[in-house]
C-alpha cells in the first residue's frame, strides 16, 4: 500500500468512526424521541380522560361513551402507538392502536436484532385517571416494536446516505490534493531502490513543492559522492591488482634468473664432480649424487612457485592453455581422488590482460578452495568468452548445501570479489544440485579494442622467457 493509498484509508476510517459515532447519537435520539412521545401521549391522554369524566359528572356526557379516544385519535394520533384503558371496576378493557399512517421500510434483520438489543422497543407507560379523589382505571399507552425499528432505520438511513456523500464530497478532493502532493515521494522511493541495486548513475528530478526538492537534491548529493568514491575505490583495487600481478611477474622473473640459474649451476658442479670422482675419488660420488638430488628436488619446488606466480603458458600460450594445464596439475595432484574438468568455448585471445589474469586467479582459487574445504569428487570448470562478456563457471559436487557460509579466517572469497568488483562485474555464488557449490563469474568485454592478453603479457615481460624444465 503506498503513501496515498494510506493516508486516504486513515481519513475514510476517521469518517468512519464518526460516521459511527452519529449513527449512535441518532438512535439514541430516535429512542428518546420516542419515549417522550408516548409519555406525552399518556398525560394529555389522561387528561382528557379526566375531562370527559368531568363533563359526565356535570351532565355534559353520557357514562357509556367513556372512554371515549376520538377525539385523541382525530387530532393528536401518533402513528405506532397503542393505547388501553383498564377500569378500576375491572369491566371491558377499551384499547385503540394508531399506525396507519407509517408505511416501515423493510430494515436489515442484523438492524433489528442490534436495536432491540440495545433499546428494548415496544415501551410502555401506565398513568392512573382521577377524578374526586378515586381511580377511575389505568390508562397504558405503549409503542409497537416494530414501528420503532423502522423509524430508527428510517432516520439511520437517512443519515447513511447524507455521509457517503459527504465522505465522497471531502475524500476524493483530499485525495487528488494529497496524491498530488506526495507523487514525489513515490518517484524517490523507486530512485532509491534504483541507487540499491547499484545505479549510482541515477539521478533524481527536481520537485516543485521546496521540501521535496531539498530532499532530491540531498539524495542525488549522495549518490554523486557514493559514485565518486566507488569509482575510486575501483580504481584503486585495479592497481593494487595491477600491482601485485607485476609483483608477481618479478619474483618469477628473479626465481628464474637468479635462483633458478643458481640452482642449475649447482647441478652442473655436482655433476662435474660426480665425474671427476668416478676417476680420482670415489669416496665423493656419494656426497655429489645427494647434492644433486637436493637440487633437483629445490628445483622441482621452484617450477611449482613459478607456476602459481606466473604460468608459463600463460605469457606464451594464453589464458585457455594455462587453465587446461592446471586442471591437469590438479587432476596429477589430486592421484584420482577428485577429478577435474575444463570446458573452454570462444576465443580467449580477446580478452585484455586484467580479464584474463582476473579469471584465471578466480579459477586458481576456486580450485584450491574445492580441492580444501569441498570434499568434492567432481570439479567443472566451464569458460565461455562471446563479445560482450566473459562468463567462468566453477561447479562441484561437495558438501555445500546452503548459503551464506560461515565467516572464516580465509580471504579467497574476499579477494574474488574484489577482483570482480574492480572490473565491473558480477559474481553469483548458489548451491548445486543436488548439493555442492557453483560459483559464476561474468566480466564485461571492453569497448574499445584492446590487444589480446599474450600480446600484452609478452611487451609486459620483455626479454623475460619463464624458466622450464630442460
Amino acid at each position: 500500500m503506498n503513501l496515498q493509498s494510506h493516508l486516504l484509508f486513515r481519513i475514510a476510517a476517521v469518517a468512519l468512526a464518526c460516521l459511527l459515532a452519529d449513527s449512535v447519537y441518532v438512535l439514541q435520539k430516535s429512542h428518546r424521541q420516542t419515549l417522550q412521545t408516548i409519555q406525552t401521549t399518556a398525560e394529555s391522554l389522561g387528561r382528557q380522560l379526566e375531562f370527559q369524566l368531568l363533563r359526565i359528572d356535570a351532565g355534559f356526557g353520557q357514562p357509556r361513551t367513556f372512554p371515549d379516544f376520538s377525539l385523541w385519535k382525530e387530532t393528536a394520533g401518533v402513528p405506532g402507538l397503542c393505547i388501553r384503558f383498564e377500569p378500576a371496576d375491572n369491566t371491558a378493557v377499551k384499547s385503540l392502536c394508531n399506525g396507519a399512517k407509517l408505511s416501515p421500510h423493510g430494515s436489515p434483520e442484523s438492524f433489528a436484532s442490534l436495536y432491540r438489543a440495545l433499546f428494548a422497543p415496544g415501551l410502555e407507560i401506565a398513568r392512573p385517571v382521577a377524578f374526586k379523589g378515586r381511580i377511575q382505571g389505568t390508562l397504558a399507552v405503549s409503542s409497537s416494536a416494530e414501528m420503532d425499528i423502522a423509524q430508527a432505520w428510517s432516520d439511520v438511513r437517512n443519515l447513511l446516505g447524507l455521509s457517503a456523500l459527504t465522505i465522497l464530497a471531502v475524500c476524493l478532493p483530499v485525495y487528488l490534493s494529497v496524491n498530488r502532493a506526495l507523487r514525489p515521494a513515490g518517484v524517490i522511493v523507486a530512485g532509491l531502490e534504483t541507487l540499491r541495486e547499484g545505479n549510482l548513475a541515477h539521478r533524481l528530478p527536481m520537485f516543485e513543492p521546496r521540501e521535496w526538492a531539498q530532499t532530491a537534491a540531498a539524495i542525488n548529493q549522495l549518490a554523486a559522492a557514493q559514485q565518486q568514491l566507488l569509482a575510486e575505490r575501483q580504481k584503486l583495487a585495479v592497481q593494487l591488482i595491477d600491482l601485485q600481478e607485476q609483483e608477481r611477474r618479478d619474483l618469477a622473473r628473479e626465481l628464474h634468473d637468479e635462483f633458478g640459474q643458481c640452482l642449475a649451476a649447482i647441478n652442473a658442479v655436482a655433476a662435474s664432480i660426480i665425474h671427476t670422482a668416478e676417476r680420482e675419488c670415489p669416496e665423493l660420488i656419494e656426497e655429489a649424487t645427494r647434492i644433486v638430488r637436493i637440487s633437483e628436488h629445490m628445483m622441482t619446488h621452484v617450477r611449482s612457485l613459478l607456476g602459481s606466480l606466473r604460468p608459463a603458458e600463460f605469457d606464451e600460450l594464453g589464458l585457455a592453455a594455462s587453465l587446461n594445464s592446471m586442471i591437469a596439475g590438479w587432476n596429477k595432484h589430486g592421484a584420482g581422488k577428485i577429478r577435474y574438468e575444463s570446458n573452454i568455448s570462444g576465443d580467449c585471445g580477446t580478452l585484455p590482460e586484467p580479464q584474463a589474469i582476473a579469471l584465471f586467479r578466480i579459477a586458481q582459487e576456486c580450485l584450491t578452495n574445492s580441492a580444501k574445504h569441498s570434499a568434492a569428487n567432481h570439479v567443472e570448470v566451464t569458460l565461455t568468452v562471446a563479445e560482450e562478456r566473459a562468463t567462468l563457471t566453477v561447479r562441484d559436487d561437495g558438501i555445500a548445501d546452503t548459503l551464506p557460509f560461515p565467516e572464516g579466517p580465509g580471504i579467497g572469497l574476499l579477494g574474488i570479489r574484489e577482483r570482480v568488483a574492480a572490473l565491473q562485474g558480477q559474481l553469483t555464488l548458489s548451491i548445486a544440485e543436488p548439493h555442492g557449490l557453483k560459483i559464476e563469474v561474468v566480466l564485461p568485454m571492453p569497448r574499445a579494442a584492446e590487444p589480446s592478453c599474450a600480446a600484452m603479457a609478452a611487451s609486459a615481460a620483455g626479454s623475460f622467457s619463464p624458466w622450464r624444465e630442460s
